[in-house]
């Protein structure tokens, strides 16, 4: 009953019969009597019929007895369930809740329950309806805000691109990266046009084992699944472009020639083109090719989790050492795009980049917003997640408390 009905709606409404919901309510003798009991508390058959109406007004979907009925059994529920836990909604906060509720109509309480009045609901009802939701929500926070911590990690993938808009097209793809010092270009461009050649997803991971240069290597080049708007926006039409099975024409990077095998692709929805911005670190590790290098890179990705831990790796090193970037996605060189394509916030990947092997590090990757876009802050992607992880809980200990109540009709 999320849709409310505008001052002019409601009026229209009222060339409904007055007698409507009653006549559709099947009810006859005494009103007042009870037509349904929860845990012995009686509903009674005026309340019903002023539930229908009610619902009638915010036009609420299926059929009005039977959803007028079920809403009415919920809500003695709740209302019992805050008594037995000694909450009680304070005439201020039903106040409040019943501003807050008109308020979605763009109307005033006063306003919004005079315009209920011509239309045959009782001001007690709307209060019940209120009262009986600001209770609920009282015991879920009483009951369970305690438990519930929402960590910096799980505000930044919340804010990611991905998760504002949900599920689109993602793809699977294997990579091989040939690195390409100076003097070496042409011996690298062709052994990537034999990679580009190849058919087929075990030919192509065999071939990434023994020639590529990046971590995935190991897994014969295979990436996880990832949203097709982090790969860098020249490469998608050409992942775009493969048939599954099919590797790319090599492509250039600095230092390095890139060959790339689309295995599946998953269209959930049209992708969102619009651009990203990626914050990112770099940590100058050593000299390419040594053994120490390579043992201190590992040392380091297991002593970070978050960016912010690469300055007290880098404290007292030359500030040379510690890059930090924050530039539109399709400004950064595009070895380290591909590389935080398929990267976490958070994750870690060793890259080569010219004498050095350096340790990059995905720190943030966000939408750039339009002129009449507005990002949500922190604080309020932390409230909708505690709101979400509230409701998941109330919704299991609610059908555990049905389940256990004792409903009758006479």
């Amino acid at each position: 009953m999320t849709r409310l009905l505008t001052l002019l709606t409601l009026l229209i409404a009222l060339a409904l019969p007055r007698g409507a919901a009653e006549a559709q309510s099947g009810f006859e003798g005494n009103p007042f009597a009870p037509v349904v009991t929860v845990n012995g508390k009686g509903i009674t058959g005026f309340e019903l019929s002023q539930r229908m109406r009610f619902m009638q007004l915010l036009r609420a979907p299926g059929d009005l007895r039977v959803e007028a009925e079920k809403a009415l059994i919920e809500d003695r529920l709740r209302l019992s369930i805050a008594d037995s836990m000694g909450i009680r909604v304070s005439e201020d906060g039903l106040q409040e809740g019943m501003a807050e509720f008109a308020g979605r109509a763009n109307m005033a309480p006063e306003q919004f329950i005079e315009a209920l009045a011509q239309a045959g609901v009782e001001s007690q009802t709307f209060r019940d309806f209120i009262r009986a939701g600001m209770a609920w929500r009282a015991v879920v926070r009483e009951k369970y805000a305690g438990r519930i911590t929402i960590t910096e990690a799980e505000i930044d993938r919340a804010m990611m691109p991905e998760s504002e808009r949900g599920q689109g097209t993602r793809v699977l793809i294997s990579e091989i990266i040939i690195p390409a010092p100076p003097g070496q270009e042409d011996r690298a461009m062709a052994i990537a046009r034999e990679a580009s050649a190849l058919r087929g997803e075990d030919a192509f991971a065999a071939k990434a084992r023994r020639v590529s240069a990046t971590p995935s290597r190991g897994r014969g080049g295979r990436l996880d699944w990832m949203p097709l708007e982090n790969l860098p926006p020249a490469l998608r039409p050409i992942i775009l472009g493969l048939a599954p099975g099919q590797a790319s024409q090599p492509l250039t990077l600095p230092n390095a020639v890139a060959v790339f095998m689309l295995r599946a692709i998953s269209d959930g929805g049209s992708y969102d083109e619009a651009p990203q911005q990626l914050d990112y670190m770099e940590f100058i590790v050593g000299p390419s090719g040594q053994k120490a290098t390579l043992t201190e890179a590992v040392r380091v990705a297991d002593r970070v989790d978050r960016c912010n831990d690469l300055y007290g790796v880098a404290d007292g090193l030359p500030p040379e050492r510690l890059i930090v970037e924050s530039q539109p996605q399709s400004a950064i060189p595009q070895d380290i795009a591909v590389a935080l394509a398929s990267m976490d916030i958070g994750e870690t990947k060793l890259m080569t980049r010219g004498a050095n092997d350096v340790l990059v590090m995905l720190c943030a990757r966000q939408r750039v917003l339009g002129e009449e876009d507005t990002a949500p802050s922190r604080d309020e992607v932390r409230e909708r997640l505690t709101t979400e992880r509230l409701a998941g809980y109330a919704e299991s200990f609610f059908a555990d408390e049905m389940s256990k109540a004792v409903i009758t009709t006479p």
